[in-house]
């Protein structure tokens, strides 16, 4: 219990001796202290979580079997880092461990995307260090300035091979070729 101006009476409960100075930045600091993890944190877990529970109906949240296979359905037509989280959760057949019990129930239990991911991440540490790969925008980046193995991705993506492609000059000159092919002009 406090008396006036912050002096703590003789009854103080657990020796708790805070002026308001220390107060203020409790209180301040606590939220920051105990946040929930961010989309930003852990993008591809939040993103998968979010298209798969959109793909759900009110049934499939009836039981947990259900979303189990509902989940390894998904997961066989996912692509790069979705795959990657299925292969981690246990949604591939060729996953060596799983885990899409700590998927279901909560989504079950409606719990938020921000809960579930935080769970998924305290069991397998991995899920949240997948990383969406950045888009290269080709109308407006400038080539010479990217470095030789994002030119390689860019044709890689394309399903382009450079043969021969030894300079980062002839990189360049085979993505300028095949620009007009991929890259629509939108009127």
């Amino acid at each position: 219990m406090l008396l006036a101006y912050g002096q703590p009476s003789r009854n103080c409960r657990f020796g708790m001796n805070l002026g308001f100075g220390e107060m203020f930045l409790l209180v301040i600091l606590l939220p920051v202290l105990s946040s929930a993890l961010k989309a930003d944190d852990c993008e591809v877990c939040f993103k998968v979580v979010d298209t798969f529970r959109a793909s759900l109906s009110e049934s499939d949240l009836k039981d947990r079997f259900k979303v189990d296979n509902k989940f390894r359905a998904w997961c066989e037509d996912s692509k790069g880092k979705d795959h990657k989280f299925c292969y981690y959760m246990g949604g591939l057949e060729e996953s060596a461990t799983g885990i899409l019990g700590e998927l279901s129930k909560p989504l079950i239990s409606s719990l938020p995307t921000d809960k579930i991911c935080e769970r998924l991440k305290k069991k397998d540490g991995q899920i949240c260090d997948l990383r969406y790969e950045k888009q290269i925008d080709l109308k407006t980046v400038d080539l010479k300035k990217l470095k030789v193995r994002d030119l390689r991705k860019i044709l890689s993506d394309w399903d382009e091979d450079c043969d021969g492609c030894v300079e980062k000059a002839e990189y360049i000159k085979r993505i300028e070729e095949l620009k007009p092919k991929y890259l629509r002009e939108e009127l």
